[in-house]
């Protein structure tokens, strides 16, 4: 990096100091823990040679600091997909069920809010549907920083909400559901490698906040695939050529998204893995009545307050479906 040619090709310069960044967030925490495992054979040895209970407090304290950095770098570890560094898009669907979908994906866009608010992610709100009567019908977010993709990719899937309806006037128990996808982040400076010949590209206008100058033009863009089908569209810019951009940088990352799940398809196949997630399969189940349980049903992780994991505490469902997804196959 010092040299003076390097930043010559800037493109390869920065995929090189990703790359740099990448492996110095794996090893600098690796020589740290060496260090400290070596303090903590200082301090044993210091143990031996006396009776000191202020030395055994701070192995106590040392080996519990310890245990939970070990923990933290275990989940960086895990994190070692191609795009799992990356931000991301995340997207949320009501499914079935009318004004209690819409109302039940928005509680989840407002779960991943405030997840997002814990770790300190950036969020922007790309594209929103709002439904006639409470809720949205389809809402994404762009979720700027590091392994957020990585995280939150294991949220994909259909959830499902049990709970009595405060829709309903009798009161009855409804269930609801809502689909979760997340597809990679990649830089602006990073370039989008598309055939444009593949692309159909339709204006609108937009149909979500901005004032009058927003809804009045076609400033919102819908990208098509016709290779895959797959369907984008932007409209939280005012310019169009900026929801273009956008655009395309999601187009790019859905296809991204498809590859990967593609080798996971290849990898289940080979191995026999269970738990791994499929689009359309319902992952997790929030029971608000006749009791209270939220239910991970790839890994049957368990959290008995709802509550809380709609106030952003998902990390448990996260981290054991990271724990899940690295065990290696039997008979490897």
């Amino acid at each position: 990096m010092e040299g003076q040619d390097f930043w010559t090709n800037q493109e390869k310069a920065r995929a090189d100091v990703t790359v740099l960044k990448q492996a110095k967030s794996v090893v600098e925490p690796i020589e740290t823990l060496e260090k400290r495992f070596g303090d903590l054979d200082v301090l044993k040895e210091m143990m031996a040679a006396g009776d000191d209970p202020d030395l055994e407090r701070e192995l106590a304290q040392s080996i519990a600091l310890l245990k939970g950095d070990l923990e933290r770098l275990e989940f960086r570890v895990m994190l070692g997909g191609e795009h799992d560094h990356r931000g991301c898009f995340l997207s949320v669907q009501a499914g079935a069920g009318g004004t209690e979908a819409c109302d039940w994906a928005e509680m989840l866009m407002r779960m991943y809010l405030r997840w997002c608010e814990q770790k300190g992610y950036k969020v922007e709100e790309v594209d929103r549907t709002n439904a006639e009567e409470a809720g949205v019908r389809w809402v994404t977010l762009q979720i700027t920083g590091d392994y957020a993709y990585g995280y939150l990719k294991a949220e994909v899937g259909v959830h499902r909400l049990v709970r009595i309806s405060p829709f309903d006037a009798q009161k009855r128990r409804q269930t609801s559901f809502a689909a979760v996808d997340v597809s990679p982040l990649f830089d602006e400076e990073e370039p989008v490698e598309l055939d444009e010949n593949e692309i159909e590209v339709e204006t609108m206008r937009s149909g979500g906040a901005g004032g009058q100058y927003v809804n009045k033009t076609e400033s919102a863009i819908r990208m098509r695939h016709v290779p895959t089908g797959i369907v984008v569209k932007c409209q939280n810019q005012r310019s169009q050529h900026k929801n273009r951009a956008m655009a395309l940088q999601m187009l790019a990352a859905k296809l991204a998204q498809k590859r990967e799940a593609e080798r996971d398809k290849e990898v289940k196949a080979l191995y026999g893995e269970k738990g791994e997630i499929s689009f359309g399969s319902q992952i997790r189940s929030y029971v608000l009545q006749p009791y209270q349980l939220v239910k991970d049903h790839r890994t049957n992780f368990e959290h008995t307050n709802p509550e809380a994991v709609l106030n952003g505490d998902v990390d448990g469902f996260i981290h054991e479906y990271l724990r899940a997804r690295t065990k290696k196959p039997k008979g490897a």
